[in-house]
């Protein structure tokens, strides 16, 4: 199989490091992968957001198998372009990449599934946010609503420090990301992940892990 990854970070090494082992991988192409991943694959120069540009490439290169690895591209539809071109693809699709790429929207699931969550408040300005904040107090978590590159979450221990981390996300330091803010009741404990694969049939339980 010609197998395509498209990302250029850490997760995207361990996958291309994991597929090139793979007997059934017989070119194994990285978008745009990095200095480690020039390593085990060919890296390419792709706009891993544009799904037409994604399809083209698919195509003209034979590729029969694409891994999407970063949120980004999922929340973009990327992988519902491959998928009605009948491209195999791993990866989510944009309905439900909204779970990565929106907070207050996999708070609403949560609460329509009746599954736990730290209390919270969603706005769309900051007055509304900042009141909020003050009825509260602190200590309280402040979340860009969007996808921030990890950086869009503040865990503020005193009331100063949340309304400056409104001041940032609504005065665009964190792009469109932070257009909306999720404020959440702050939880003290062990966190952990747990990670499940499914094709919307089977469930898959495939470990933890903890920062």
């Amino acid at each position: 199989m010609n197998i395509l990854i498209l990302g250029s970070g850490g997760r995207e090494h361990s996958l291309a490091w994991a597929v090139a082992q793979n007997p059934k991988c017989d070119q194994l192409m990285v978008a745009p992968g990095n200095a480690g991943i020039a390593k085990i694959a060919d890296c390419v120069d792709l706009n891993i957001l544009d799904g037409a540009a994604v399809l083209a490439f698919v195509r003209s290169q034979a590729i029969d198998f694409v891994i999407i690895g970063p949120e980004a591209p999922l929340a973009a539809g990327v992988a519902d372009v491959l998928r009605a071109a009948d491209v195999l693809c791993f990866g989510p699709s944009q309905a439900a990449a909204q779970l990565e790429a929106s907070k207050f929207f996999t708070k609403s699931i949560c609460d329509a599934a009746g599954a736990p969550t730290a209390g919270y408040g969603h706005f769309t300005d900051q007055p509304s946010a900042a009141d909020y904040v003050r009825k509260m107090g602190a200590p309280i978590v402040v979340k860009a609503d969007g996808l921030a590159a990890g950086k869009g979450v503040i865990v503020a221990m005193s009331e100063q420090e949340a309304l400056e981390a409104l001041d940032d996300m609504f005065s665009g330091e964190f792009g469109s990301a932070g257009a909306e803010v999720v404020i959440e009741e702050f939880m003290e404990g062990e966190e952990a992940s747990y990670f499940i694969l499914c094709d919307g049939r089977d469930v898959l339980a495939i470990g933890t892990a903890q920062d």
